[in-house]
C-alpha cells in the first residue's frame, strides 16, 4: 500500500516541471523543495513542503522500501520488449529498457494480482510503447521500484506506480495510468496526462448481477403474454 502518498498523480522532493498542457487527475506535491514551474494542471489538490506532503514522501519512503526489500526473481534480459509477465516479484541488478513495441502484465483472471519489478539503477522507455495489462490486471496493482531515475518516452503509454529513488522525466506526450513518485529528485513534464490508478471495487460487479437477473424475469412475462394472445386467436 502507498498510504497517504496514493491521492497523489505527482510527488516529488526538489522540484517539479512542466511544459505544454499537462492534466493529471489527482494530487500534485512537493518535499521538501518548493519550486512548481511551467504550471501542471492538478485536477486534485497541491500540497508544497506542507503537512500532507510531509505524510505522503514519508509513506513513500516506507512504500519503496517494502517494495525493494521483497523476495524476487533475477530478469535475465535487461529489455522488456515483447515479454509477457505473470504476477510476481522482478528484479534487474542494474537497468531495465522497454526499446520498442509493447510488454504485457497478465493477471491470469485475478484482479488482485500483484507486480513489483526491483530496477538497481534506470528505467527507460522508448518512443509509442506501451505496458499492457490484461486478463484483470490493474494498473493500482503494479510498481516499479527505482534506484535512480526514470525517462518514460515521447508518446508512449505506461501503467503502475513509479517510484524513484531519484528522478522521474515523461517526455512529450506520454501517458500515465499511475503515479509518479520521487522520492528526493524532480519530475520533468511535458504534456502528459497522468492519472492515478485506484483499484475497481468488487462491489460493482455484485450490482451487475442483480441488474442481469430482473432483466431476465420481465423477458419471461413477456414472452407467456404472446403465447396466450395466439391460442385465443385459434379459437375464434
Amino acid at each position: 500500500g502507498l498510504g497517504t502518498a496514493a491521492s497523489f498523480s505527482v510527488l516529488a522532493g526538489s522540484t517539479v516541471t512542466n511544459t505544454g498542457p499537462t492534466t493529471m487527475f489527482g494530487d500534485l506535491g512537493l518535499d521538501p523543495g518548493s519550486s512548481i514551474t511551467g504550471a501542471p494542471h492538478a485536477l486534485g489538490s497541491t500540497h508544497i513542503s506542507d503537512g500532507v506532503a510531509l505524510s505522503a514522501k514519508n509513506s513513500l519512503v516506507t512504500s519503496f522500501n517494502d517494495a525493494a526489500g521483497r523476495p524476487s526473481t533475477n530478469l535475465a534480459s535487461s529489455e522488456l520488449a515483447g515479454r509477457n509477465f505473470t504476477p510476481g516479484v522482478y528484479s534487474a541488478s542494474t537497468s531495465l529498457l522497454l526499446s520498442a513495441g509493447t510488454v504485457t502484465l497478465n493477471a491470469q483472471g485475478n484482479p488482485q494480482a500483484v507486480f513489483i519489478f526491483q530496477i538497481g539503477s534506470t528505467l527507460t522507455t522508448g518512443s509509442g510503447t506501451k505496458v499492457k495489462l490484461i486478463n484483470g490486471a490493474q494498473p493500482c496493482n503494479v510498481y516499479w521500484q527505482i534506484g535512480a531515475s526514470a525517462t518514460l518516452g515521447t508518446n508512449s503509454v505506461f501503467a503502475g506506480t513509479v517510484m524513484a529513488l531519484t528522478t522521474i522525466t515523461a517526455n512529450t506526450g506520454m501517458t500515465m495510468n499511475g503515479r509518479l513518485l520521487a522520492r528526493n529528485g524532480a519530475v520533468n513534464l511535458d504534456t502528459n496526462t497522468i492519472t492515478p490508478s485506484a483499484c475497481a471495487s468488487s462491489g460493482s460487479g455484485g450490482g451487475g448481477s442483480t441488474g442481469t437477473g430482473t432483466t431476465g424475469t420481465g423477458t419471461g412475462t413477456t414472452t407467456t403474454g404472446t403465447g396466450t394472445g395466439t391460442t385465443g386467436t385459434g379459437t375464434g
